[in-house]
């Protein structure tokens, strides 16, 4: 079920052919740690997706056979066991207005009201199966198959940073202001993506993201504290969750 392709010559996709589910979200999650324990020199970095992990190494200190074998080796084996550790954050989002442009549409295609929709959309944990597109993008699973809704025929130009936003089946959130065609339904105050922090990220791919909705007026007051560094993103700690696929 695991296949090794090269990536130019320094790189290697190791790809899990299975669905893409939380229990393979957890599976590569897995192997990414056990990654991280061999601290191989050879290897620079990992950058896992939807379904596979690639990995980029150095061919001068390592043989592409070698490395091969290795991971081959290393994603063999039960896969589910061990720790399994991840965080929730919790990100307030103002919806609607100009903050969601799309959000009556999104309404209306569901057949749901405004408020229905933002009760639904926010009252799911969204596992994180990858970050990409933008810094600190997340590609998030578990939107209710009544929200979903195609991209925009013309993308706009440009999204502002924190608008939240569906496409598909998926929802997430931009981290910085971007041309994009997702369906617009609010926006957060909070920086998804700094690289100014000790963290610039405030999540990875494993991790859960919970939508909070807030009013206009919060929004402003957070949106101040942001800017002040006072607010505090709010976060929990999941350990050992069994995925639900």
């Amino acid at each position: 079920m695991i296949s090794c392709d090269p990536v130019g010559d320094a790189a290697i996709r190791i790809k899990f052919n299975e669905d893409v589910t939380p229990t393979l979200n957890r599976k590569i999650r897995s192997f990414c740690r056990r990654l991280s324990h061999q601290a191989v020199e050879a290897i620079i970095e990992w950058v896992p997706s939807f379904d596979s992990v690639t990995v980029y190494y150095s061919p001068y200190h390592m043989s592409y056979e070698t490395i091969r074998n290795m991971l081959l080796e290393l994603a063999s084996g039960d896969m589910l066991l061990g720790e399994d550790t991840k965080m929730l954050v919790k990100i307030p989002v103002f919806y609607g207005g100009s903050a969601g442009p799309d959000l009556e549409k999104v309404a209306k295609k569901s057949g749901l009201s405004v408020n229905e929709v933002i009760e639904k959309h926010s009252g799911v944990d969204y596992l994180i199966y990858m970050i990409g597109f933008l810094p600190g993008f997340p590609y998030l699973g578990g939107l209710p198959k009544e929200l979903a809704t195609p991209r925009l025929d013309n993308p706009r130009s440009s999204v502002p940073a924190g608008s939240v936003g569906i496409a598909g089946s998926q929802t997430g959130a931009y981290p910085l202001a971007s041309p994009g065609g997702w369906n617009l339904i609010g926006q957060t105050p909070v920086k998804l993506f700094d690289p100014d922090r000790d963290a610039p990220f405030l999540y990875q791919a494993g991790d859960k993201i919970r939508f909070v909705p807030v009013s206009e007026s919060d929004y402003r007051t957070i949106e101040k504290q942001v800017h002040n560094n006072t607010f505090q993103v709010e976060k929990e700690v999941i350990r050992n969750e069994q995925p639900s696929d």
